[in-house]
């Protein structure tokens, strides 16, 4: 079972997330050499560009430099488009590092959507030496109003993807339609998968996922790590809904 936890507030909420990511950058650096991190658009790139560079000012042993870096999902546009997830955390939160900072394994975004995501994909493969499937130290993941997470969104067929890393998707429901997006066999593999959601407009959704038991269960309720940690980090205004929500 997923452990939650919540914040009375967003502030409170990033604070914790920089603490995590600060936490978890310093153990994989001390035990593997390094630390492989997937990072997710959307309001997560605020709380970090915020919260992280203090976070890690305290935590000398989580070294940036020894990090590679590379994103769950990304929309197909230019890395100075406002869309691009890569740039915004370019110039938001890499650049509030010192350098050298992390490697960054970004997506092609000159290249058509399925030839992005099969160039993706084997950079991917070439960043985790093995057979095995890539196993990120920790995945930060965020969770729309209607349940989708990366560019997985509900009742769409790359739900059901069981052999690619990565998929394009070229219809997606929120714009823009082109997008490149890690599959569930690989947020699934990694050791630690944290969902964080804020707000009240995401209140309806986090009790479907958390609280209700549904035949269909929406994108964010597939992500369950087969040998991994998931935690969900929570507002108070995103938890609301919740039977044991601090107010409830």
């Amino acid at each position: 079972m997923a452990a939650v936890s919540v914040f009375p507030s967003q502030a409170e909420l990033g604070a914790a997330l920089a603490r995590s990511v600060t936490e978890a950058a310093a153990e994989a650096v001390a035990s593997d050499g390094r630390f492989t991190l997937g990072l997710s658009g959307g309001s997560l790139v605020a709380m970090l560009a915020r919260e992280l560079p203090a976070a890690l000012s305290a935590v000398p042993a989580a070294d940036p430099s020894r990090w590679l870096v590379a994103f769950c999902d990304e929309r197909l546009v230019p890395l100075e488009h406002p869309e691009s997830t890569e740039g915004a955390y370019r110039s938001q939160v890499l650049s509030q590092l010192s350098p050298p900072g992390p490697r960054v394994v970004g997506v092609a975004s000159g290249l058509a959507p399925a030839a992005a995501a099969a160039d993706y994909e084997e950079r991917l493969r070439s960043a985790f030496p093995g057979p095995a499937l890539p196993r990120f130290h920790l995945l930060l993941l965020g969770v729309g109003p209607d349940g989708h997470t990366c560019s997985l969104f509900p009742g769409h067929a790359l739900l059901q993807e069981q052999n690619s890393l990565v998929a394009a998707i070229v219809d997606s429901p929120k714009p823009p339609a082109q997008r490149v997006t890690m599959t569930l066999p690989l947020l699934n593999s990694a050791a630690s998968v944290l969902l964080v959601a804020s707000g009240d407009s995401k209140a309806p959704v986090i009790k479907r996922i958390l609280e209700d038991e549904e035949p269909c269960p929406l994108p964010a309720a597939r992500v369950r790590p087969r040998s991994g940690r998931l935690r969900w980090l929570l507002d108070a205004a995103a938890a609301g809904r919740l039977r044991n929500s601090p107010g409830n």
